[in-house]
């Protein structure tokens, strides 16, 4: 009989029956998946449906508790991460695993070091870095530490290394998350051309575009079981709802509400990272204003500037006509202006804590040397059950939660203060798309009610939904404002990249 290995139409990865539980949670279910060479199998399901989970047991990550992992027909046994890279393959982690104290070029060869005898061969390893970091497109120099690379950057760092490594599986648990257009769009390139050379790649995306441009084949989790999968021909955004969540989704969009007085304004504001780019703009009450631009072109510096966090080199902010003056985050905090950061993980929760020691943070009171629980418990369940938080309790590990559930204990946590702007930077980064809707329609509640929101995205589409109007900034500039039937794809991306229009 021939082996499965000498079939070319045989999977070359395979999982039959897996099943992993953790302490409360069955997370895997008897489920099956399977991938074949050249051939690109997206996995969608919300947060929490057991995607993560499988791929960590598929790279060697998580030991399943039942069930076979098979390559090229054979059974095989991974004892961790290493014993998954030998056999061909590798993981890039929604969640980055990059040491900031190394160098690009360390953190490429981390493992797979280039010596001679008992030396590093560090000048071959730049040079061979820069290949590799031309490969995904990415223009940094090999001596630079990691700690000095943005989210984004740090993704396509990952990338290469998983690349550099030539595995035969590639699995991109949301690899576009930090990534703008043009990164994302090199990043296709990418999967293309290793779909061309036999390469199986696994994609998790939330974003569905992303999904129906690059899958041979869309295969779902609900509920840490099978729910179903889709051949590319059947592969649309509403059969890919169905079988991620199995119900509709209220529409994002909304009718805008007439603005009402200036809320923010910002005057000739300059940062650390663009000392000579001043920047103007003014957001109303009962707006949402959606702020696009490339990796790298001062988005997220711009709002870290804004609130305090850093050093704002002159100009003036002004919130509800009352001029901020400096403080750092508390003192914008209490003047009205808050920020959802980047990083939730890093910069928004603290992990260990439970939900409701978390949402009670920026508005914490006291009686006497104690903290008051009983606040603390009634802010708890009301905001739980206003956005929606799945939890088991208000004593629950916040680092336990989803990634959008998570998102929400931090919007959840600023809104308990008040806020008369809201900044949110990427806020649906690694959400999943029934999350990601009930953010949509939270966001668009506030709005109503009166507040000023104010969002960076790299998410083109989330822009084009979200926005009343978006701000397009390059270098550190706004060198757009766009709304109505301006507030397209291509007039975003002109006023991004330079291009003049044709």
């Amino acid at each position: 009989m021939t082996p499965a290995a000498a079939r070319p139409d045989a999977p070359l990865l395979q999982a039959r029956g897996v099943g992993k539980s953790y302490p409360g949670v069955r997370a895997l279910a008897g489920v099956d998946f399977s991938l074949r060479r050249g051939e690109v199998a997206a996995l969608v399901g919300e947060n929490g449906a057991g995607k993560s989970t499988l791929m960590k047991v598929l790279a060697g990550v998580v030991q399943p508790d039942d069930g076979q992992i098979l390559l090229d027909g054979r059974a095989l046994r991974l004892a961790g991460p290493a014993d998954a890279l030998r056999a061909g393959i590798a993981l890039i982690h929604q969640e980055l695993s990059l040491c900031d104290n190394l160098t690009v070029a360390g953190a490429l060869f981390l493992g797979a070091e280039l010596r001679r005898g008992p030396f590093l061969r560090r000048q071959a390893m730049r040079s061979q870095a820069r290949e590799w970091l031309q490969r995904v497109g990415l223009a940094v120099d090999p001596d630079k530490l990691v700690a000095g690379l943005a989210p984004g950057q740090k993704q396509l760092l990952e990338i290469a290394r998983a690349l550099r490594a030539r595995a035969r599986v590639l699995i991109m648990d949301e690899p576009t998350s930090s990534l703008t257009m043009v990164e994302t769009a090199r990043l296709h390139e990418v999967v293309r051309e290793l779909r061309g050379e036999g390469v199986g790649v696994v994609y998790i995306s939330h974003r569905l575009d992303e999904v129906k441009a690059l899958a041979d084949r869309a295969v779902g989790l609900r509920d840490g079981r099978n729910s179903g999968e889709l051949p590319r021909e059947a592969i649309t955004h509403e059969a890919l709802v169905d079988l991620m969540v199995g119900r509709q989704l209220a529409t994002a969009r909304r009718q805008p509400h007439a603005p009402g007085e200036v809320a923010l304004r910002v005057d000739g504001v300059r940062t650390l990272a663009f000392p000579g780019a001043p920047v103007r703009f003014e957001v109303r009450r009962r707006e949402i204003v959606g702020i696009a631009g490339l990796l790298g072109s001062g988005r997220s510096e711009l709002l870290r500037a804004l609130v305090g966090v850093d050093e704002r080199l002159g100009g003036a902010v002004a919130v509800a006509g009352l001029p901020l003056a400096g403080g750092g985050p508390a003192a914008a905090a209490r003047a009205g202006l808050v920020l959802l950061p980047e990083d939730r993980k890093a910069q928004g929760l603290v992990l260990g804590m439970n939900v409701r020691e978390n949402l009670s943070l920026p508005t914490l009171r006291r009686r006497g040397w104690l903290v008051d629980g009983a606040y603390e418990r009634d802010l708890a369940r009301r905001t739980i059950g206003e956005l929606g938080i799945a939890a088991n309790s208000i004593e629950q590990v916040v680092g336990s939660l989803s990634g959008g559930n998570q998102q929400k204990v931090v919007l959840g946590k600023w809104l308990a203060a008040t806020p008369k702007a809201l900044l949110l930077d990427e806020p649906t980064r690694g959400v999943d798309v029934g999350a990601r809707a009930e953010i949509y329609a939270r966001l668009h509640a506030l709005a109503a009610a009166g507040l000023a929101v104010v969002f960076v995205s790299s998410d083109l589409e989330e822009v084009l939904t979200l926005a009343d109007r978006a701000l397009v900034m390059r270098a550190g500039a706004i060198r757009a404002e766009l709304a109505g039937d301006r507030l397209t794809e291509r007039e975003v991306m002109l006023a991004a990249t330079s291009m003049e229009a044709e």
